[in-house]
């Protein structure tokens, strides 16, 4: 393994010490802590998890022993080094949120920023660009007061991450939060661990987050107890038996979908998944963007998937300009996009919840219309028995593809090639989006 980024050694942290009513809040403690870890800190109320946390940010002095960060001992600390730690070397998230009522939530993701003297179009494009990714580009003008608590916890993420920090360090994030936006704030976290390679640290008492993490570290009255791996890395939830089976394989329906997306592995289970998705149903539907329309597009296709907006929501947010919070495309390819992913959507939906020979016709009939094919009673009936195989997991992608370019004499439909390849990429989109971790 690499170097330790956080190295904690011998730590005590003692309150009013040497009076009747001192308090041992950390006592002994070592820790390390690896670059692009999910670390959870976990343990009761009152153990010192929280107070560990603090130490680590450099907001709590010890009272003995050494915080080291990046090598560098905290408590040796200048006065300046301090100030950049605190503004580009972590990033802070609390349970209570802590952000500013009176400026507005661009103002408060920003507001790191404006410390730093950035220039102040630079600075919005950034925040706004944050909201984006999380889904309350809408909410920019709004006021604090005005947003719910996963839509603060969003910003306070946003707020941590403006200034590009390595390290993420999160107090009990969604203490305060709904099941439903305490899932999604989860998720955001796992997101910047997997994909952004963030640090993460984030202290719980929560048991139900243990699974997060690459590392559990175990408190019990200021001291560590005890350390856990998970070494199967598993993403933000608990894998279901459908998808491991009970000799840890990969499940079959899993293992097709992987030799078709090079990208996608159990890793991409849970937290990942639907960001996956999307790139996949972007880069299927589209081709001729910009980096930036495409990766602004592919964020509202996210919002889609993960049910935040309705279709119609998003074709209006793809016409949108930039200046507006949009993808910048044109009224015409934005609708014809959002009609062909909407399209998509509803197959994935008639393989969901309805049985594999219904599935089988219904998709058979679609592809027919899509790819203007002209068939006979006899080859409709063969497309949609090749069509169930596929939907049942019995054949992957190469196979289909062989069944529908294969002679008729042998037994196929006697499609060209590159009719084929078409025609298998699209049952594939399909299956992907059909797939579910839950």
């Amino acid at each position: 393994m690499s170097e330790s980024v956080i190295k904690i050694e011998n730590l005590k942290v003692i309150y009013n010490k040497g009076k009747s009513n001192e308090v041992r809040s950390l006592d002994d403690v070592n820790v390390e802590i690896f670059p692009e870890e999910y670390v959870v800190i976990h343990g009761p109320s009152g153990c010192g998890k929280s107070t560990l946390l603090y130490s680590i940010a450099g907001l709590q002095a010890p009272t003995a022993g050494s915080v080291f960060l990046n090598a560098q001992d905290i408590s040796h600390m200048k006065e300046k080094e301090k100030v950049a730690l605190h503004r580009v070397g972590v990033g802070m998230i609390f349970q209570a949120f802590y952000l500013i009522e009176s400026l507005s939530v661009i103002d408060n993701v920003c507001l790191p920023q404006i410390f730093m003297s950035k220039d102040p179009k630079e600075r919005r494009e950034r925040g706004m660009g944050l909201l984006r990714r999380f889904g309350i580009l809408e909410q920019a003008d709004k006021f604090p007061n005005q947003l719910s608590g996963g839509q603060k916890q969003r910003v306070a993420i946003a707020r941590a991450l403006i200034n590009d920090p390595q390290i993420i360090l999160a107090d009990e994030p969604v203490g305060n939060l709904d099941s439903e936006s305490a899932l999604n704030v989860l998720k955001i976290i796992k997101e910047l661990n997997e994909v952004d390679k963030k640090t993460i640290i984030l202290v719980t008492h929560n048991v139900d987050h243990l699974i997060y993490a690459d590392r559990v570290i175990i408190m019990k009255d200021g001291k560590v107890v005890r350390e856990e791996i998970n070494k199967d890395k598993r993403s933000l939830e608990v894998m279901k038996e459908y998808t491991l089976n009970k000799q840890g394989e990969i499940s079959n329906e899993l293992g097709i979908l992987m030799r078709t997306f090079k990208g996608l592995s159990p890793g991409q289970i849970g937290a990942l998944l639907v960001p996956f998705k999307a790139k996949q149903l972007m880069f299927h539907a589209v081709s001729e963007f910009s980096e930036e329309q495409f990766s602004t597009g592919e964020g509202f296709l996210k919002e889609l998937l993960f049910k935040n907006i309705n279709e119609s929501s998003f074709e209006r947010k793809l016409d949108l300009s930039f200046e507006e919070g949009g993808a910048n495309w044109d009224s015409r390819r934005s609708k014809a996009i959002a009609t062909r992913i909407s399209e998509i959507i509803k197959q994935s939906d008639v393989a969901i919840k309805s049985d594999s020979e219904t599935s089988a016709k219904e998709i058979g009939g679609y592809l027919e219309k899509y790819f203007k094919l002209e068939f006979d009673e006899a080859e409709e009936g063969l497309l949609y028995s090749i069509l169930k195989l596929r939907i049942e997991n019995l054949i992957d992608r190469k196979e289909f593809r062989e069944k529908l370019n294969m002679s008729e004499e042998k037994g196929g439909l006697g499609l060209y090639k590159n009719t084929s390849e078409r025609i298998a990429r699209e049952v594939e989109i399909i299956m992907l989006l059909k797939y579910s971790s839950l």
